[in-house]
C-alpha cells in the first residue's frame, strides 16, 4: 500500500535529495513501503534510493543521512495507513461496558500488531495473516504483547466469540516464539471461565514457551455497571481470588527456582481482594508488567522511599486532599503518613473516590473521573490543594475521560489542583514540595 509525503522538513536528506510533499512513497531502496513499520526498518539504510510517484510518473531520489538519522518525511497518520480494529467479542471486553455519549475515540478496539511494538498495546493475533507473521520474524519485531487468556483453544474461541481465535491464532504465538520474538501476556481472569483448571493448563502452556515469552500477567476481569445485554459475569470473592493467587505462586515459586525468574505475577488487585498483603518489590523482578497494574503498589512504594533521603521539609504548614481510586487508598494513605513523618507541618487527607461514572466494581485510580471527584469532594473543605496521580487523565493529559478538565475542576472547588505523575517520586516531591538536596 503506497503513502502519500504530507510534508518533508526542511534541511533533511528527504528534502536534500528533492522529494516533496505531495509525492506518493512506493520504496526504499528494493523494499515496499506499505505502513510505519516498514518506513523505519528500511530508512536505516545509510544510502538508499527512495521510489516514488509524482504526477504519474515514477522517479528514484539518491538519499545519503546518518544510519539511524530520519528521512524527514511526514504522513497523514502515525501508522501511515489506518489502523486495525478488533475483529472479536470478548465476554469481558471493557470498551463494552463504556457509558453511552463518551466521545468517538473511547469506543474504538484496536488490535494493531504496529502499535504493539510500537506503544505497548497488546493484541489477540486474530488480526495477523501468515505474511504478517513472517514480515515479524524476518524484521525481528521485538517485543510484541499478546492477549492470550486460555490456551484451550475451545474455550479461548469461546471467550472471544471469533471463531479465528482458537488453534489457528495460539499457532501463531508458538510460532513467534520460537521465532525468538520475545513475547509479554496478559490472562484477563473470569471466574468460572479460564481460572481453576484451566488457568492451570494455560500457565503450563505458557511456561513452556519460555524463555522468548517473558512474562504473563494474571489480571482480574473489571466489571462496570453498563453491561446490559452482555454475558453475565461477576467479580472474584476473596476466596476465588486467593485460588488465582496460590495457584499462580505454585508456578512462579517453581520458575522462580528452576529459571531465575518468576515469570508469571497476578495483578496487584487480586492481593487487595483477597486480603493478602502486597509483595516487596523485588517480588516483581524487572516490573515487566506495570501497564497491567502487577506490581505498582510496590513500585510506587519503593520509588517514594528512594525519594525520601533526598528531600527536605519546608516547614511551612499546609493541608493536602490527595485523591485517589478505592484499590489504592491503603497504600496510598500509609505514604502519606511517612511524609507527614517527615515534616510535622504538613497534614495529608487521603480521599478514596468511588467510580460512579463506570459504576459496578472499578476501583482502579486510573478510571476515576472529574464527575467521580466533583461528586465527592464539591463543598467539602480541601485544604491548601487538590493532589491527583496523572493516570486519572486521558492519554493527552489535558482531561478525564469524562472530558472534564483541571480548570474545570478547580473552578467548581474552588481549590488549585495538581496533577502529578503517577510514580512514587513523584508522589513524594508533590507532597513535601521541597527542592532534591544538590
Amino acid at each position: 500500500m503506497a503513502v502519500t509525503v504530507t510534508g518533508v522538513a526542511p534541511g533533511s536528506p528527504a528534502a536534500r535529495a528533492g522529494i516533496r510533499a505531495g509525492d506518493i512513497l512506493l520504496k526504499i531502496g528494493r523494499e515496499p513501503i506499505r505502513d510505519v513499520l516498514d518506513y523505519r526498518f528500511h530508512l536505516l539504510q545509510a544510502r538508499c534510493f527512495v521510489t516514488v510517484e509524482r504526477a504519474g510518473r515514477r522517479m528514484s531520489f539518491p538519499v545519503r543521512k546518518g544510519e539511524y538519522e530520519d528521512l524527514g518525511l511526514a504522513f497523514e497518520t502515525y501508522l501511515m495507513d489506518s489502523q486495525q480494529s478488533c475483529r472479536n467479542h470478548c465476554i469481558f471486553c471493557f470498551i463494552d461496558q463504556n457509558p453511552k455519549g463518551m466521545r468517538e475515540s473511547i469506543y474504538f478496539k484496536d488490535d494493531d500488531s504496529r502499535l504493539s511494538f510500537l506503544l505497548g498495546n497488546y493484541i489477540t493475533l486474530t488480526n495477523l495473516t501468515d505474511e504478517d507473521v513472517e514480515r515479524i520474524l524476518r524484521m525481528h519485531i521485538s517485543p510484541i504483547n499478546v492477549s492470550v487468556h486460555t490456551t484451550n483453544p475451545a474455550l479461548r474461541r469461546e471467550m472471544m466469540h471469533n471463531r479465528f481465535a482458537g488453534e489457528e491464532s495460539l499457532a501463531r504465538l508458538r510460532r513467534l516464539c520460537g521465532g525468538s520474538i520475545r513475547i509479554n501476556t496478559q490472562l484477563v481472569l473470569c471466574p468460572d471461565y479460564n481460572d481453576g483448571d484451566e488457568l492451570v493448563r494455560t500457565l503450563e502452556d505458557l511456561g513452556a514457551l519460555w524463555p522468548a515469552l517473558q512474562s504473563i500477567a494474571c489480571v482480574p476481569v473489571g466489571l462496570t455497571g453498563h453491561r446490559k445485554g452482555l454475558t453475565p459475569l461477576r467479580p472474584f470473592a476473596p476466596a476465588e481470588a486467593a485460588a488465582v493467587i496460590d495457584t499462580v505462586e505454585g508456578f512462579s515459586d517453581r520458575w522462580l527456582a528452576e529459571r531465575g525468574e518468576r515469570v508469571v505475577y497476578p495483578a496487584d488487585e487480586f492481593f487487595l481482594r483477597a486480603g493478602r498483603p502486597i509483595p516487596p518489590a523485588d517480588y516483581y523482578g524487572e516490573f515487566a508488567q506495570l501497564e497491567n497494574g502487577v506490581g505498582l503498589i510496590a513500585d510506587c512504594r519503593a520509588e517514594f522511599e528512594r525519594a525520601l533521603p533526598a528531600l527536605v521539609p519546608c516547614g511551612r504548614p499546609r493541608r493536602i486532599t490527595l485523591a485517589t481510586g478505592r484499590a489504592a487508598e491503603g497504600a496510598i494513605a500509609a505514604l502519606a503518613r511517612e511524609a507527614e513523618a517527615l515534616d510535622p507541618s504538613l497534614r495529608v487527607e487521603v480521599r478514596a473516590i468511588p467510580s460512579r461514572f463506570f459504576g459496578g466494581h472499578i476501583t482502579v485510580t486510573g478510571l476515576v473521573t472529574g464527575g467521580d471527584i466533583l461528586a465527592q469532594l464539591r463543598g467539602e473543605p480541601l485544604g491548601d490543594l487538590l493532589l491527583l496521580p496523572d493516570c486519572m487523565l486521558r492519554h493527552e493529559k489535558d482531561r478525564f475521560l469524562d472530558d472534564t478538565t483541571l480548570p474545570d475542576l478547580e473552578a467548581a472547588l474552588g481549590i488549585p489542583v495538581l496533577c502529578s505523575e503517577a510514580t512514587g517520586g513523584a508522589l513524594a516531591r508533590a507532597l513535601l514540595e521541597t527542592p532534591e538536596r544538590k
